[in-house]
């Protein structure tokens, strides 16, 4: 009977780390596509806010390490090794305090992220220059958005009127990628668009979307830090239970080898 036990729970734990591990490859993944991605919203925030990219460098770390542990507790599962079991239980209490305080930061800190992120895409407005090649991956990415959330500028088409160029050009000009297709067909999705005229003209008159981009752009950012969190709980939860599979194994291979010894 003891025997079946100690089968059924290594087995057990065998699988919840092999889950554990295919986890800690989703947390590692979000972290390198915070990093790596260009064509969409988050290549804006990843060149302007040093927190997201330590977040991420943190979600890369914790990935990894989960990985690790994962392949650590099969290994002791199988084997049945006392010694790495009690390792891993103790790391895995570690990485859950850890998975704790960070979700925790990440949750009291949303309302600084999305202060940050506004001050973040005002800047890049007021600052947009189609000829800087320099900043053209995060311009281009802030055009993507705009063109496919159907918005313009942050709180409205208004605060374009900030951006240096167009007030040179008397607002005659306007962002391409705000470009309104049932109001006007152009073919442009970067840049300005527009001629030059001898009034000057009101950003009413651009035939531009008339909505912003805020709530579209924290809603976005509310959806993946959901996601984000969700599988970070779902690591949690099965942390918890590889510690008391881990810690039930180690209780049984204790008994095996105490029977085993002669009386």
């Amino acid at each position: 009977m003891g025997s079946d036990c100690l089968k059924v729970t290594k087995y057990f734990l065998f699988l919840f780390n092999l889950l554990f591990f295919i986890l800690g490859a989703v947390i590692l993944g979000f972290g390198v596509w915070i990093l790596v991605d260009k064509s969409s919203f988050i290549s804006v925030l990843q060149t302007s806010s040093e927190s997201l990219k330590v977040g991420a460098y943190i979600l890369i770390g914790v990935g990894a390490v989960t990985m690790l542990m994962g392949f650590l507790g099969c290994v002791g599962a199988v084997n049945e090794v006392r010694c790495l079991l009690g390792l891993y239980i103790t790391c895995l209490l570690l990485i859950l305090l850890a998975q704790v305080a960070a979700g925790l930061l990440i949750y009291f800190q949303r309302d600084a992220l999305k202060a940050e992120v506004s001050v973040v895409v005002r800047d890049l407005i007021r600052d947009y220059d189609p000829s800087d090649q320099d900043k053209k991956s995060i311009q281009d990415a802030w055009d993507y958005v705009q063109e496919r959330l159907t918005c313009c500028g942050w709180t409205g088409p208004q605060n374009w009127t900030e951006n240096k160029i167009l007030l040179n050009g008397s607002l005659t000009l306007y962002p391409c990628s705000c470009v309104n297709g049932s109001v006007d067909d152009v073919q442009h999705t970067s840049g300005f668009c527009g001629t030059a005229a001898n009034k000057t003209v009101s950003f009413a008159d651009w035939p531009v979307y008339t909505k912003g981009c805020m709530s579209s752009v924290q809603s976005w950012l509310q959806d993946n830090l959901g996601i984000i969190l969700g599988v970070c709980t779902g690591v949690a939860v099965i942390e918890l239970l590889g510690m008391v599979l881990a810690i039930s194994l180690c209780k049984n291979i204790h008994r095996e080898e105490y029977s085993k010894v002669p009386k």
